[in-house]
């Protein structure tokens, strides 16, 4: 019993260290003219573009699925999760794998930028405002030398009007 005890413990400390490691680290993006951020522990790869298959009756955003190794991912644009235009997809168009409590998604971005480091003082509450970007999906405001990017929260992002389950998967 001590030893299973013991090795629980190992593993909770491990998760805590991987935690703290990755603590204050983002993936930044660019979507039209602004860049952004999602927190690392989320994110579990960056693909190239590749065929989406579309599934009907699924909210705009949501592009469809891809097959990722043999697994079904649902994709969803952030231009249109943001009610942007939409573009067309090029060579620097990726999609970002970011799993959230147990489910894989796949989020469409214009560009992948880089990982920064954006520790809790250089972050800063969103701007007050009604539109539904700033009150729905911005965790804060990441400050890097003269440059903010917007810190988005994954689990808003992800699970629209407080729905615990995402419209495909």
């Amino acid at each position: 019993m001590q030893e299973n005890t013991a090795r629980k413990i190992m593993e909770e400390d491990e998760i805590v260290q991987e935690d703290d490691y990755q603590k204050g680290l983002f993936l930044t993006f660019r979507i039209a003219n602004e860049d952004f951020g999602l927190e690392i522990r989320y994110v579990t790869e960056i693909i190239g573009i590749q065929k989406i298959t579309e599934v009907p009756d699924m909210p705009p955003f949501v592009r469809g699925v891809i097959n990722l190794r043999g697994k079904v991912i649902p994709v969803m644009d952030i231009r249109l999760r943001f009610g942007m235009p939409s573009r067309e997809y090029d060579e620097r168009t990726c999609i970002v794998v970011v799993k959230v409590d147990q489910k894989s998604v796949g989020l469409v971005v214009d560009k992948v930028n880089e990982v920064a480091n954006i520790q809790d003082g250089q972050i800063e509450p969103p701007p007050v405002s009604g539109h539904a970007l700033s009150n729905n999906y911005i965790k804060g405001m990441g400050k890097i030398d003269e440059e903010v990017k917007i810190l988005l929260d994954v689990q808003r992002l992800l699970f629209q009007d407080g729905d615990e389950e995402f419209p495909v998967g």
